[in-house]
């Protein structure tokens, strides 16, 4: 029961009503199948597609996040190497820099996360609710009485061929071509790891 209720509460998040896989569910007990959805929406052309854009339209801002953090690092290095010859003004002085460009940093980092976050699932929840159609129709077409998620659930045991992940790619780029990312842009990353803007401080010598 908590497995039906996982997986229906995951086609209610994607917007698609789970009727198909309530009827069956009742019906004399057939194949079960399992997906990673996330890595499925990853692995499509359109979703390699979606995040390569992602990654482009937030690069430059990455790269300003990296020159914040190579200033700070300079300062707190000034501080530390010439400590002894540095005028008690220019101290002063350094460390005011010093404070307001982490607190520029914290800022910059995080309503950059805040925005990649949103735009990252607005991609998922567009590509996913044309998915779920596609598991539906291959589950019913293949005499699957349950697809369960398993980036939802914990799944233990499951046979190879219990694994839908490759199967339903294949058919949804058929169902909505896409064309492929562009030439040398940025790799689609895996669906463990993190996409979102770094937020590595260095360490930096504390205010006296």
């Amino acid at each position: 029961m908590k497995t039906l209720v996982s997986t229906i509460t995951l086609l209610l998040c994607l917007g698609v009503a789970p009727t198909g896989l309530l009827a069956q569910s009742s019906a004399t007990p057939g194949k079960i199948g399992v997906i990673s959805i996330q890595e499925a929406i990853l692995n499509t052309a359109e979703g390699k597609k979606a995040m390569a854009e992602l990654q482009k339209k937030y690069q430059p801002r990455q790269q300003e996040i990296q020159k914040d953090q190579q200033d700070i690092q300079a300062i707190s290095d000034q501080l530390q190497k010439q400590a002894a010859t540095l005028s008690d003004e220019e101290q002063r002085r350094l460390n005011r820099d010093l404070e307001e460009k982490q607190k520029h940093l914290k800022r910059a980092t995080e309503d950059a996360q805040a925005e990649f976050a949103s735009d990252r699932d607005d991609m998922f929840s567009r590509i996913g609710q044309k998915m779920v159609k596609v598991i539906a129709d291959y589950a019913r077409q293949n005499g699957f009485t349950l697809v369960i998620g398993r980036d939802q659930v914990p799944v233990y045991f499951a046979t190879t061929e219990a694994d839908l992940t490759n199967p339903i790619v294949k058919l949804y780029d058929a169902a909505y071509p896409s064309e492929a990312p562009t030439t040398g842009g940025p790799a689609a990353p895996s669906a463990t790891r993190s996409t979102a803007p770094s937020t590595t401080k260095p360490a930096v010598k504390p205010k006296p």
